[in-house]
């Protein structure tokens, strides 16, 4: 899962000025912020302190957009095409997230997001296309590092698809925002590499300055969600995304802390999706799980909430053995229970201490963060932070890993 941006691109005056706009990196030199902030500063609102980001659940929702292809029937993926961008569909993401650990056994997690947004249906610029700076498409790009000698720091990038500022492709893989990279180092998918660092204060008025070098490894085949593929978000046809997971991604590499260089291992997990519908009304936001079990077995779950407080039955999850078999889990397969908040400067309460039970899976116990403000603070605020099952107590499985957390914010 990942946050996903409101289809603000009809909006004309975004819409000229993001396909005329003859500016570099927005985050370089601003030109691109000022041409997007007759749409961004509403749907997405920005970075600083002095002018709020919009939670996620508030800037969901509305239909399939004409012209654009919508996600209906599972359909078999296909390598390397798939890595690669679907521009028939609105939005996509790639989405990284890994849980490591330093030569002394200090945990440092790592989130890097590349988000794809259409700005119109493939063919509506097709006709125009004659100059190199035209574009379809806004990329928008979340690193965020937490570690107990950093905090949590994260930042976010925009830029144009345009004259390679961004983009991603399939073979040789690569996806980039500037100089935010995760690509196959040789002509397979694997190994990745993914490079990118923090300038000092880019993630915080006084945030160090931290540079990432990590490579990435599996044995295990991409692993479909849902039905085959096809990740309903609800009841209604074509709500849905194209969905697919690299689940244990073996990841070591360097993190380089104010000039202070680190050995780091652990796991990864890589997330791809892709569609053009969004949530329901009444769909307010989603509790993501995604866990390393310490028997080898990967665990994925999450709830889709409503704003009565009930749980939407579209809420899913899959279990991934150690040869790669998957057990979808429906929505009456697991308990989740929220045990302890996390109280932010704007009084959003964030769940980040959960019970946890599968029952017939010998999974129970209780998931805590290790950060307990992960929070991103960036232009669609939301948690994404470590954390760790504890199932010692009741002589089950533990594990570690990652959890996202959207519409908790009052924005």
């Amino acid at each position: 899962m990942a946050p996903r941006l409101r289809n603000c691109w009809r909006t004309p005056v975004f819409f000229e000025g993001a396909r005329r706009i003859r500016g570099a990196h927005a985050v370089r030199n601003g030109v691109l912020g000022c041409l997007l902030s007759a749409c961004l500063p509403l749907a997405l609102g920005e970075q600083s302190a002095g002018r709020p980001g919009m939670d996620v659940g508030s800037v969901l929702g509305g239909q399939a957009v004409e012209g654009f292809r919508v996600a209906e029937h599972a359909r078999p993926f296909s390598f390397p095409d798939d890595h690669a961008p679907h521009p028939a569909f609105r939005s996509e993401w790639w989405y990284l997230t890994a849980h490591l650990e330093d030569d002394g056994g200090r945990p440092i997690g790592v989130q890097f997001t590349l988000f794809r947004q259409a700005l119109a249906p493939p063919q509506a610029l097709a006709d125009e296309a004659d100059s190199a700076w035209r574009t379809e498409q806004v990329w928008m790009a979340h690193l965020a590092i937490g570690a107990e000698s950093t905090g949590h720091l994260a930042s976010e990038r925009f830029a144009r698809g345009a004259l390679g500022l961004a983009g991603a492709q399939g073979a040789p893989f690569a996806a980039w925002l500037d100089d935010w990279r995760l690509e196959s180092i040789g002509p397979d998918f694997f190994p990745l590499r993914l490079t990118a660092s923090l300038r000092r204060g880019e993630g915080g008025a006084d945030a160090p300055a931290v540079t990432l070098d990590l490579e990435f490894v599996s044995e295990r085949a991409p692993v479909p969600q849902g039905e085959n593929g096809l990740s309903r978000k609800s009841e209604r046809a074509g709500n849905a995304s194209h969905y697919y997971s690299l689940t244990r991604l073996d990841g070591r590499g360097a993190v380089t802390i104010d000039g202070r260089k680190q050995s780091i291992s652990g796991l990864g997990w890589l997330d791809r999706e892709w569609s053009t519908s969004a949530l329901d009304p009444g769909q307010t936001g989603w509790d993501w799980f995604a866990l390393h079990l310490d028997d080898g077995r990967d665990l994925m779950v999450y709830r889709i909430r409503r704003d009565d407080g009930s749980v939407d039955a579209a809420s899913a999850g899959v279990i991934v053995d150690g040869a790669g078999g998957r057990r979808v889990l429906a929505r009456d397969d697991w308990v989740l229970e929220p045990l302890e908040f996390w109280q932010d400067e704007r009084a959003g309460r964030w769940p980040v201490t959960w019970r946890l039970a599968i029952p017939g899976e010998e999974i129970a116990g209780v998931v805590r963060a290790v950060i307990p403000d992960s929070l991103n603070r960036l232009a669609v605020r939301y948690w994404e932070g470590m954390v760790c099952l504890d199932g010692a107590a009741s002589g089950l499985v533990g594990g570690c890993g990652y959890l996202e957390l959207t519409g908790y914010s009052d924005g």
